[in-house]
Formats: structure tokens, C-alpha cells, sequence
């Protein structure tokens, strides 16, 4: 009786440690989305993987980067870690932090653009699972469209007869975005707009190659349309900050935002009128457009964790249609990455991912490789984009100055 219940204890802590073996966590700087993973994704995911748990350990987004590294150097770090796009999760793994995790069928699901965030240049390693993108345009008031009579634009000439109308008419902004932070003019300015222009990932690839530079016209002329903005973005523009955008533009006092995706939860929150997106406007009706579907977060394997194959486990389930469609649908304008189509159900979220059926994607032109060295390239073209938005300086000086900046230090422009 007495090695019976030997038996049966030591049985118990063989199953109690093998549970405690089969116990994940994920790295994120996702704060804000603790409850979405506490409440649905885990939830999801345990409920048809029942030998494994998973534990969501959120990190402020400024200090994640820190907080992350001193993990990893110690060994405490946990099994999955959320990927930021680019030079900061290459460092990781060419820091052997992260897993090279092209052997997993999951990755077949992307697109080479989707995978691009994650990859070594070369593009002999991925290491992290795409997981979210999100997609630039314009978000404009519908109710004011309506009321004004104007039809959602599709070529550049309609977009500014539309701008037009609004200013002449009085009642609104014709668009609600500042340059006192610069980041927006580039972001929502020349990287909305300017893909249409290099023609997205052909020009992006080229400029990488060595093969365009940054006085070429496709690099050039974006700044001059941008430099039509100023007549549009209300007195003041030049000390606008990004909260006093969003702040114009859902309280119902301008007429058209020039948008990230991420802005749709929070405009569904504010706003008290009916919303619509149009894409950026092609140059001539029926040219192929061309939007930034720019990747934004994965998810990769610790390459010291404990539990691998639990955390390819997950990392599967992160790249299957269910976790797309959980993860679209609870976090609207953050787009799932994975080549099956997902059904969204926000109606402004749909309007945006529509567009990958009708434009070529591509991703923000500054961000692989060509801001890597001193000047900044990602950096420059904020002050660049401002510059061109005032007036300040001409979109050939402009273009100029940045391509000296980059052939400084970038080989293949030189």
C-alpha cells in the first residue's frame, strides 16, 4: 500500500512537471492589447491545444526594447517574443536570440513582402512569424461628403477638385494634418502618396539596389504634390501636433484625414458621424495603384527557450486562419498578414484591406536597410516632407539633399 502511493505521488509530479514544461510566455510590447489576448486569443488557442498554457507578459512600449535585451542577456526572457519590423529583430537574431523559423510549413502562408520585415537582406532566414500590417490612406466624413456633394476621389485631380470644394465652401479643413511633429508628414505624406509614384516594391527594391536614387522623378515628385497640401491644412498647420489632427477630425471640424489603419478604433470611439477611406490617388484614371501595407508586428522563438516545441506550436496556430481572423476582427486597422482572406466586420477596416484586392502592396521606403547609417534616412525624410509642405525648399533640393545623405554611407549609392 505504502509503494502504491509512492507510485501514485510520483506519478502526480511527473504530470505536474511535464504541464509546467508545456507552459509558454510571449514578450510583447502590446500593452494595450492585454485583455484582447487574456479574454480571446489564449482562450482560442488553449481550448484546442489543451497541453499547453500561455501567459501574456506585456511591456511598456518605450522600455520594451531595454526591458527585452536585458531578458534575453540574462536567460529569463520568455519563449515567444514580439517582433518589431526590421533592424531591430535582425539584431536579435543575428545576436542568436531568435530561431530561424523557415522549416515551419506556416510560413508558406505569406507573401515575400509580408516576410520581408523578418528576414535576414539576403533573404536566407526568416525568424519571425508575420503577424500585422497596416495600411495607409485618407479616412474622410462622410456626412460632409454628402452634404457637399462630393464623390470619394480616385485620381489626384479629383482629390484636390474635392480639397477645393471644401476649403471654398467654409464649413470644414479641407484636411486635418500639422508638421509641428514631422513624423506624419512622411508617414501619412510622402510614404501615403508616394508609392504610386515609384510604382511600391519595384522602385523600393531599386532604391535598395543602387539602381534608382533619390533625384529620381518618381522620388522627387511626391514632394511636389505634397507641397499642393499647404493650401488645405488650415491656419496654424505648422504647430499642429498629431493629437490635434486626430482632435479636428473626429470632432467633425475637418473634412478628410490622411490616415494610418491604426487610427480606427479610437475614430470609432470619438467620432459622431458616418466615416469612409479612399485609397491614395493613381495620377491618371486607370493606372495601377499602389498602397503601403507597411508590416508592423511578428512574433519569433526565443532561441533559449525551454519549450520549443510548444512554441512552434503556437507560432503554427499564429500563422492558421483562426488566429487571423481573432486578431483582425478585436483589433480593427491591424491587419492579419496571412495569404488567406479574412473576414472583417468593422466596416471602415474592411474598406482598407479591400484594397489589396485592387492595388500592389508595398511597405514605407526608409524602413529596410536605408536607415541604418548617420543621416537617417527614415529621419530626413520627416524634416524633408515638412520642408516640402511649407515651401521651404524645393522638392529637386530636396531630393538631392537625401540622396547625398544616403550615398554618404550607403555603398551601393555611391
Amino acid at each position: 500500500m505504502h509503494m502504491k502511493t509512492m507510485s501514485i505521488a510520483l506519478a502526480g509530479a511527473i504530470l505536474a512537471t511535464g504541464a509546467a514544461a508545456q507552459e509558454i510566455t510571449i514578450e510583447s510590447w502590446r500593452n494595450d492589447d492585454l485583455a484582447l489576448w487574456q479574454e480571446k486569443i489564449i482562450p482560442a488557442f488553449e481550448a484546442a491545444h489543451p497541453g499547453i498554457t500561455v501567459n501574456f507578459s506585456p511591456t511598456a512600449p518605450a522600455e520594451y526594447n531595454a526591458v527585452l535585451n536585458s531578458k534575453l542577456e540574462a536567460g529569463s526572457a520568455g519563449d515567444l517574443i514580439t517582433c518589431r519590423p526590421f533592424d531591430a529583430s535582425l539584431a536579435l537574431y543575428d545576436a542568436g536570440h531568435l530561431t530561424d523559423l523557415d522549416d515551419m510549413e506556416a510560413m508558406s502562408n505569406f507573401s515575400d513582402v509580408a516576410k520581408s520585415a523578418w528576414q535576414t537582406d539576403d533573404g536566407s532566414a526568416s525568424f519571425c512569424v508575420p503577424m500585422a500590417s497596416v495600411i495607409h490612406g485618407f479616412i474622410y466624413n462622410a456626412d460632409a461628403f454628402a452634404e457637399l456633394g462630393i464623390e470619394v476621389p480616385s485620381t489626384e485631380a479629383e482629390f484636390f477638385a474635392a480639397l477645393d470644394k471644401i476649403k471654398e465652401d467654409g464649413t470644414y479643413i479641407p484636411m486635418a494634418m500639422g508638421t509641428n511633429d514631422q513624423w506624419e508628414a512622411a508617414t501619412m505624406g510622402y510614404n501615403n502618396i508616394g508609392p504610386n509614384y515609384w510604382k511600391g516594391e519595384e522602385g523600393r527594391r531599386a532604391l535598395i539596389a543602387g539602381e534608382q536614387k533619390l533625384t529620381d522623378e518618381a522620388w522627387v515628385a511626391p514632394y511636389a504634390t505634397l507641397a499642393k497640401w499647404a493650401d488645405y491644412l488650415g491656419d496654424g498647420y505648422e504647430a499642429q501636433t498629431y493629437p490635434d489632427s486626430q482632435n479636428l477630425f473626429t470632432l467633425g471640424r475637418a473634412a478628410v484625414y490622411p490616415a494610418g489603419s491604426w487610427e480606427i478604433s479610437g475614430f470609432n470611439a470619438q467620432a459622431d458621424f458616418a466615416m469612409g477611406a479612399f485609397k491614395p490617388p493613381v495620377q491618371n484614371a486607370g493606372d495601377t495603384c499602389y498602397i503601403s501595407d507597411h508590416t508592423d508586428i511578428g512574433l519569433g522563438m526565443n532561441a533559449a527557450s525551454a519549450n520549443p516545441e510548444a512554441a512552434r506550436t503556437f507560432l503554427a496556430w499564429v500563422g492558421s486562419p483562426e488566429f487571423a481572423s481573432i486578431f483582425g476582427n478585436a483589433l480593427p486597422g491591424f491587419f492579419p498578414l496571412s495569404n488567406t482572406p479574412v473576414e472583417l466586420e468593422d466596416p471602415l477596416a474592411k474598406e482598407f484591406i479591400g484594397w489589396r484586392g485592387e492595388c500592389e502592396s508595398t511597405i514605407r521606403s526608409t524602413y529596410q536597410i536605408l536607415s541604418r547609417g548617420t543621416p537617417n534616412l527614415e529621419n530626413d525624410t520627416w524634416g524633408a516632407s515638412v520642408a516640402a509642405i511649407k515651401g521651404t525648399e524645393s522638392p529637386a533640393d530636396l531630393g538631392a539633399k537625401l540622396q547625398e545623405g544616403l550615398a554618404s554611407w550607403y555603398a551601393p549609392q555611391q
